[in-house]
């Protein structure tokens, strides 16, 4: 391609310039006037921590929830349990409990309310909003006075603790745990007289210091003289606020919402609108019900492969309510029954959420091109493992692609490298036949199988990498493990833009030179579009995660290697061909 001169390169700077203050002027604009500013969720977030490491009271007090009257009318209805009678003789015996109880994990920070024993909050502690606030915890489950997500179980049906009557009261012997090395269970106990006898709930929640997975058991102990008929549920009431999106700027926005596997479809995203539109109403068996967001997930999973209702409806208060319940349990007259299910809540790791129920790896979305994009995870996630940085993986990862694809790649090279050989000869062509396009367009045409040259080939590089361009966005934007992973240097985090945009402009540079190997198009229109294509590349990957931008540099350095190379070795074979003719 023929050089720039001084005007030309003066221009394109100024371009690139331009592009860099307008995406700055929208970003600024953005933070200003935006309903979501970015310093939104950090000072929920912050608030939440004052509330959270402060006394059980102050929480209670700063919800605003009203303890103790607050009505059952949260749970699922009798429309929504295979028993729709109910004998509402209940009457709670507890003591009154007013603290919520703390559990503390490597990996979760839980409150759990005593009444109804709802899980009313839980923080991350290992994965920090931000790196500029690396000592507040992602608060996923929250209940305050001015939003709600929360995760609620129990017994409901005919004689259910949470359909009659008040929502019961347990009680427990601590307020606070620290989960260190060895599992524990919080026992929450409570006790209603029935018949001239007494049924006992014992709801235990069992933590593990290594998982994010809580084990949810009810254990029945009916002491009265006739049987005790309930349904298990469970379900996670949402209001529908989406939290502060962390996304690129030009990138899809997360989806926030639920999910649910069924027997017509492995992975069902059920958005909030949705169930405002027609309520959900689906027979699975097993199964599991998650509301996601963007990394993390939260998730009701049932211990076995018996048939549940799962739901999802808007109540009454404007909440989002999405659970499940079971098939009804018949405790006999001095018998006793288990009644488990477990309970998800962290960030989206596929081999953990695979290991706990069939196709809950799924709600790490990676769109149409799951196909590709698991296994381009796979081979980074294996890169990480020898390496131990995410952006030598993502390095190792465009290798690989590059040595799979080398075949394609090295064929439309090789064209291009004889187009760039009969480029005088074009010149010729054009010279003698310019006025007459037909017979110019015939002549180039011979010219070009006489040669072996194809000037569509050069675009088979390109058409090759774009489908695992688009895989591989969406495995940095939905995979946790590259969320606030660092490189070197200024790359904090690669799962967001170059703060510097040093990898941009150097993927633009690296663009430009593979340009220069080309041959030129015979038409000028389309010389002065290749010569702009760097500058809007640049300008356009300035949004990009920088790992993405990472990865499409590594391509084109290999590229102009791999294309330097080849028309090296044409232009030596034509030289030897043309020195010994």
């Amino acid at each position: 391609m023929g050089s720039l001169n001084v005007h030309e390169v003066l221009r394109y700077a100024l371009l690139l310039a331009l592009g860099i203050c307008a995406y700055l002027l929208v970003r600024q604009w953005t933070a200003d006037y935006s309903n979501l500013p970015p310093v939104t969720e950090t000072e929920q977030t912050t608030e939440a921590v004052e509330i959270a490491e402060s006394t059980p009271e102050r929480l209670t007090e700063q919800t605003d929830i009203p303890i103790a009257s607050e009505p059952s009318s949260d749970v699922p209805d009798a429309s929504l349990v295979r028993t729709n009678t109910s004998n509402g003789t209940g009457t709670s015996q507890s003591t009154a409990v007013a603290d919520l109880v703390k559990v503390n994990t490597p990996l979760l920070n839980v409150w759990i309310d005593p009444l109804g024993g709802d899980i009313r909050q839980v923080q991350l502690p290992q994965h920090p909003v931000s790196l500029d606030y690396p000592d507040v915890p992602v608060t996923l489950l929250q209940k305050t006075a001015t939003h709600t997500y929360i995760a609620q179980s129990g017994l409901v049906g005919e004689d259910g603790f949470d359909a009659t009557g008040p929502k019961p009261r347990y009680v427990t012997r601590r307020l606070s745990y620290e989960v260190d090395t060895e599992p524990a269970d919080v026992v929450l106990v409570a006790t209603r007289e029935v018949d001239g006898g007494a049924v006992v709930v014992r709801k235990t929640f069992t933590f593990y210091p290594d998982q994010y997975l809580i084990e949810v058991n009810h254990r029945v102990e009916n002491q009265s003289s006739r049987a005790f008929r309930a349904n298990l549920f469970a379900q996670l009431t949402h209001d529908g606020q989406t939290p502060e999106s962390t996304a690129p700027f030009m990138g899809p926005r997360p989806y926030v919402g639920a999910a649910l596997t069924t027997p017509d479809s492995r992975y069902d995203k059920i958005a909030f609108d949705d169930v405002e539109e027609e309520q959900l109403r689906q027979e699975v068996n097993g199964g599991w019900i998650a509301i996601l967001q963007h990394y993390f997930l939260s998730t009701w999973v049932p211990n076995d492969q018996a048939s549940y209702l799962y739901y999802g409806l808007r109540d009454s208060a404007g909440r989002y309510r999405f659970g499940f319940t079971g098939p009804e349990t018949v405790v006999e007259a001095g018998d006793r029954a288990d009644i488990g299910l477990r309970f998800y809540v962290g960030p989206k790791v596929q081999r953990d959420l695979k290991a706990i129920a069939e196709h809950l790896e799924l709600t790490v979305d990676y769109g149409l091109l799951w196909f590709l994009s698991m296994p381009l995870f796979y081979v980074l996630e294996f890169s990480h493992s020898l390496v131990g940085n995410w952006g030598v993986a993502i390095i190792l990862l465009t290798i690989v692609i590059k040595l799979v694809l080398y075949p394609l790649s090295a064929m439309s090279y090789k064209s291009m490298a004889k187009m760039r050989t009969v480029t005088p000869q074009i010149k010729r062509l054009q010279e003698r036949f310019g006025g007459d396009r037909q017979r110019l367009s015939q002549e180039m045409m011979a010219l070009y199988r006489k040669e072996g040259a194809n000037p569509m080939t050069g675009c088979l590089p390109m058409l090759a990498q774009l489908p695992v361009f688009i895989a591989l966005y969406w495995v940095l934007y939905e995979s946790v493990e590259l969320r606030q992973a660092p490189f070197i240097l200024w790359i904090k985090d690669l799962s967001v833009m170059d703060p510097y945009f040093v990898l941009p402009i150097l993927m633009g540079a690296s663009m430009f030179f593979m340009q220069m190997l080309n041959p030129p198009m015979p038409d000028p229109m389309q010389q002065k579009m290749m010569r702009i294509m760097p500058i809007l590349f640049t300008v356009l990957f300035v949004f990009f995660p920088a790992g993405l931008v990472l990865y499409w540099l590594m391509n084109n350095i290999l590229s102009y290697a791999q294309q330097f190379y080849t028309t090296k070795r044409i232009e030596a074979a034509n030289a030897a061909k043309c020195g010994s003719g």
